[in-house]
């Protein structure tokens, strides 16, 4: 052990130092070169690749409590550092001060228009209504992000700034898709983000019931004809807002996201929604018609009757609104819209003739009977899919048919 210690060369002063020396003078020069080159080079290549000093990112909000926000929104914010701005551009706005808003709402011939703000504020408003805020930063080059916001201050122009708002096909999330994908090359394939054969209107159902907006439901349900139940496209899924920005995270021809980040996060109160849902309501209304038809006294006769009259008046006068809505508004989806089965614009007038001993209004009635129950048979096979709490109003109205058509003479 010690002989092989000792054919070991010992370590002298001298070459330690030279050691020391050549390490200094020959090593770390060369390491040092090569991090200066690696830096110039990356500094080079960003340099080359965008000199905007432009940041284009996609907001997406969360659902409010209200109707009109219970969907959520999607806008687009720029930072330039060259003109020091931070703004957010937003295709939902609309002048509530329009003499003839509701109108031109009614008939879907309502305008919208792009608008712009600082992101300060945007956010303001978001955080004042406990809304969530993400952000994703968008991957895009030079000349794309030039391009967007070239494009966007383009239709900020008073001759180019408002569009015809559609909920489904033509929205403020939907203006923002086609200006990220007309502008992105490769042009991006956004994919399907909900399941197979998934339809606008449980699309549309998912929030509704989230939010706890059981009336409004039955109201868009309502309103809404067939084409709400047809099957939509994956370009078609990206009219809600939380769906465009799962899309633009799983596009599968390009990388669109550089980071993600959450700008406020709300807290979560909570929501139940009304607690008298419309099924429970109308179930109440059957059973209490089904017990004052059992009581056969004058004035429960009286009150079947006020109630007979003023119930075919109210369902004829939604008919002639459904009827309006089909051929007389801009609307795509409310047309061909099958509750018209049951809400008949004709019962407008029957509800008049209630009492009357006519032949064809007893027919009327008759008919009515024999229409509505095959409606019930065949409520699952329909090509729109009704409100489940409508199968009670139906159940009212068949009933109270009948018991028309088969009274004796006066009622």
């Amino acid at each position: 052990m010690i002989s092989l210690l000792l054919k070991k060369r010992p370590i002298t002063a001298d070459s330690f130092i030279f050691r020391r020396l050549n390490y200094s003078t020959m090593v770390k020069p060369f390491l040092f070169t090569v991090f200066l080159f690696t830096l110039l080079c990356a500094s080079l290549q960003i340099t080359a690749q965008d000199s905007s000093r432009i940041r284009v990112s996609l907001l997406t909000c969360e659902p409010g409590e209200e109707l009109y926000s219970i969907f959520g929104h999607s806008a687009i914010r720029i930072i330039d550092s060259n003109s020091v701005t931070d703004y957010v551009y937003n295709y939902g706005t609309f002048d509530f001060e329009d003499s003839d808003f509701y109108v031109k709402f009614i008939k879907g011939k309502l305008l919208y228009f792009i608008s712009v703000e600082r992101t300060d504020d945007f956010i303001s408003s978001y955080q004042s209504e406990n809304r969530s805020i993400e952000e994703q930063l968008l991957n895009l080059s030079e000349n794309e992000k030039k391009s967007i916001q070239k494009d966007l201050n383009e239709n900020l122009k008073e001759e180019n700034k408002y569009y015809k708002y559609d909920f489904f096909l033509d929205n403020c999330t939907t203006r923002l898709r086609d200006i990220i994908s007309k502008n992105k090359n490769p042009r991006p394939v956004l994919p399907a983000v909900m399941h197979d054969n998934k339809r606008f209107r449980e699309a549309i159902h998912e929030y509704l019931r989230k939010g706890g907006q059981y009336w409004s439901e039955l109201g868009i349900d309502i309103l809404l004809g067939a084409p709400t139940d047809r099957i939509m496209t994956a370009s078609e899924q990206q009219f809600l807002p939380y769906n465009l920005m799962k899309a633009i995270d799983k596009c599968s021809n390009t990388s669109l996201v550089i980071s993600k980040s959450t700008i406020y996060q709300s807290e979560n109160n909570g929501n139940n929604g009304d607690l008298f849902k419309p099924n429970i309501c109308f179930l109440l209304l059957f059973l209490f018609l089904a017990g004052a038809i059992r009581n056969k006294n004058n004035f429960t006769r009286k009150a079947l009757l006020i109630f007979d009259y003023s119930f075919f008046f109210i369902v004829g006068l939604l008919g002639v609104l459904l009827i309006f809505m089909w051929i007389g508004t801009d609307h795509t989806m409310t047309k061909n819209n099958y509750n018209l089965i049951w809400a008949f614009p004709l019962h407008l007038i029957a509800a008049f003739f209630i009492q009357s001993e006519n032949k064809i209004v007893k027919y009327y009635f008759g008919f009515t009977t024999v229409l509505l129950s095959l409606l019930i048979v065949s409520w699952l096979f329909l090509p729109q899919q009704l409100n489940s709490a409508l199968i009670i109003i139906v159940l009212i109205l068949l009933t109270r048919s009948y018991s028309i058509y088969s009274a004796p003479g006066k009622r």
